[in-house]
Parts: structure tokens; C-alpha cells; sequence
């Protein structure tokens, strides 16, 4: 498949720029692949597709407060530095963002905060926006990263135009997520609330935790029509031991294992072993799912309403099937679903 394939156009009213107001009161989409049937919920009412020893695999990642807004020396201009990953603790070096780019050259220094105790030095370039930063702090490291999450905000999507809003700092995270690392939600977890997960584990489902953590490669742009030469970046992924017995026991047992959203697939489809059996990993993973694709672990998706030709909507695709799909959000688009982060979410069984 090409990337034409993935184009559609979605009405800006359809762009969700704030949360529903209970997380489980969005609206779900049910695609039933074998029927090829399409049913219109609430996400609540998701504990109906679960029985006994099903499993749902959760992505356990926590969002930093990736985005600062510092001042460059001298000419005081504002710049946003958005936070990808570190690279050295002891150094203290971090791979950025910057913008605007063109002002921000290697030897530059940027002050964070009203009080400049923060400050950080351009030591490399690595892509047109992406800068080598080492930030110096009269601190411990811990005191440094409790600066960094103190000047930070939380890190919404570019295309929610509004301003950061104190409940975004709760509501774009899941209620799960416990390891940080992440500089964007994994969001079809953002649907679930505490009392969801305790009536789905009162019924008997089980939950696996994996962890991957997102970083923006996720969002950036196909740019090749031959989808084979499309470059993921790399994300860090963790699956432990307790994750692999619960998921193969699933599996073993032909239970529903379902991924919620499309990082769980990626972090599982990225630790198959050659029996088809999921295995520990503590690694990096750039694996890109495209049509055609056989998956190996999981039979059901929950997932959200993804942006036109997004690798997120090409997985999506190679689960569902891409006419399905297609079918199912030209009906989105009629029944006035809500897309993106903040939007409403589908189940793919």
C-alpha cells in the first residue's frame, strides 16, 4: 500500500480540543472484523466484549513535562525547547527540539525560569530542529529534574491550539501510567477510569503492563509514498516476566488479549518470539506496522481516531483491514465522533 491510501479530510469541528469530561464517557466505535459490523457505545460499556482470564495489555508509560520555554542570551528572544530524551545523567545532556531553529546555534546559551537558575548550552545540531543541549544546575540531579518538571508543561499535541490548562496536567496522562519517559500519551489509555479497571477486574480480566516510551518519531510525517522506506525513530521498550506468563497464558488458553492502543501493539509486536509467544525485552524498538501484516499476539485493539496518513492509522489499518476501516471513518466523520488525543476511541474485535 501506498501513502495516498491513508489520506482523508476531517472538519476542524471534529478535532478534540478538550477531554470528555469523565474518561469513560467518551463515545466507542465497535468494529467486528469477522462480521464486518460497525456499533456505536459509550467506552464504558467496553466490559461487555470481556470475559473471565481475557487480558488487556497496558502501556504503563508516564508523560514528563517535556515542553520549557526559556529566553536566549543577549537578545532575550523566547524559545520552546521541547524535552525528547536524555543522554548522559551525569552530563546532564538532552536531545531537543527547538524553534524557531534558525535562531539557535551551537555555543548558544538559554535561561529558564524568572530566576535563571536553569540554564542550558548548544553543544551539537542533529536535525534541522533537533539540538544537543547540557543544562547547568548548582544542584543534585534529583534537585535538577524537580527544576525540569517545575518549569515544564505539560506537553500537548501541536495541533490542540488552546493554551495548557491546569487539568491537562491529570487528564493527559492515564491512571495507570507509572514509569516516566514519555513526551506524548499513550491515548487510548486515557479513556479508562479507576472504577472501569475494577469492575473489568472484578469480571476477571487480567492486565499486563508493558512499557514504551513515547517520543514524537510516533507523530512525524510519512514523507515517501513507498511506505517500505519509511524510518521510525527509536523508542525505548520494557516487558518484564510478570507481562510474558499473563499475555501466553492468554494466548495458550485462546482468550481475548487485547492491546490498548497502538504503542502496546507496537511494544508486543516488537518482542514475538519465533513461535509466536511474547518474550521479555529491556531494548529500543523502531518497528513501523504497515498493510500488509500479520500480528502475532493480540486479537483485539482499542485505539483512538488518528490523523490522515499517520503511521498510527497504517497499523490500525493492517488490523482491521484498510477498506474496513476506511468505511469505519467515513461513518466517524458523518456521526460526529471526535478525533485525535482528546477524542473518542474505537474497538477493533
Amino acid at each position: 500500500m501506498k501513502l495516498s491510501h491513508f489520506g482523508f479530510n476531517l472538519p476542524d469541528e471534529l478535532l478534540a480540543e478538550h477531554p470528555a469530561e469523565n474518561r469513560d464517557e467518551s463515545r466507542l466505535m465497535v468494529l467486528n472484523r469477522k462480521e464486518q459490523t460497525i456499533e456505536h457505545k459509550m467506552f464504558k460499556d467496553i466490559i461487555e466484549y470481556f470475559n473471565e482470564d481475557d487480558v488487556l495489555i497496558l502501556n504503563n508509560t508516564k508523560v514528563f513535562p517535556a515542553r520549557l520555554y526559556g529566553n536566549k542570551e543577549k537578545t532575550g528572544a523566547r524559545i520552546e525547547v521541547f524535552l525528547l530524551r536524555e543522554l548522559n545523567e551525569e552530563q546532564r545532556l538532552w536531545d531537543v527540539l527547538v524553534d524557531p531553529a534558525r535562531k539557535i546555534r551551537i555555543g548558544n546559551k538559554l535561561y529558564f525560569g524568572d530566576d535563571d537558575t536553569l540554564v542550558a548550552e548548544v553543544i551539537d545540531n542533529t536535525t534541522s530542529r533537533g539540538r544537543t543541549l547540557r543544562f547547568l544546575y548548582d544542584g543534585s540531579y534529583t534537585e535538577f529534574r524537580k527544576k525540569l518538571n517545575e518549569l515544564g508543561e505539560t506537553p500537548l499535541p501541536k495541533y490542540i491550539k488552546r493554551e495548557v490548562e491546569p487539568e491537562d496536567e491529570e487528564r493527559y496522562q492515564t491512571i495507570f501510567a507509572k514509569n516516566e519517559g514519555a513526551v506524548a500519551a499513550p491515548t487510548a489509555g486515557l479513556h479508562f477510569s479507576r472504577h472501569l479497571l475494577k469492575r473489568l477486574e472484578i469480571k476477571g480480566v487480567h492486565f499486563a503492563e508493558v512499557t514504551l516510551h513515547v517520543g514524537l518519531g510516533t507523530f512525524n510525517p510519512v514523507e515517501v509514498e513507498d511506505l517500505s522506506k519509511h524510518k521510525m525513530d527509536s523508542e525505548e521498550l520494557k516487558i518484564d516476566g510478570k507481562a510474558v506468563e499473563i499475555v501466553n497464558k492468554g494466548l495458550a488458553e485462546k482468550r481475548r488479549v487485547c492491546a490498548v492502543g497502538t504503542t502496546a501493539m507496537r511494544a508486543i509486536e516488537s518482542a514475538v518470539s519465533s513461535n509466536g509467544k511474547l518474550n521479555e525485552i529491556d531494548g529500543w524498538t523502531n518497528k513501523f506496522i504497515f498493510p500488509p501484516y500479520d500480528f502475532s499476539i493480540a486479537n483485539c485493539m482499542i485505539t483512538n481516531f488518528h490523523t490522515p496518513k499517520s503511521t498510527l492509522l497504517m497499523m490500525v489499518s493492517a488490523f482491521a483491514g484498510h477498506d474496513f476501516i476506511k468505511r469505519a471513518y467515513d461513518e466517524a466523520v458523518k456521526e460526529g465522533y471526535k478525533f485525535y488525543s482528546y477524542g473518542d476511541a474505537m474497538l477493533i474485535i
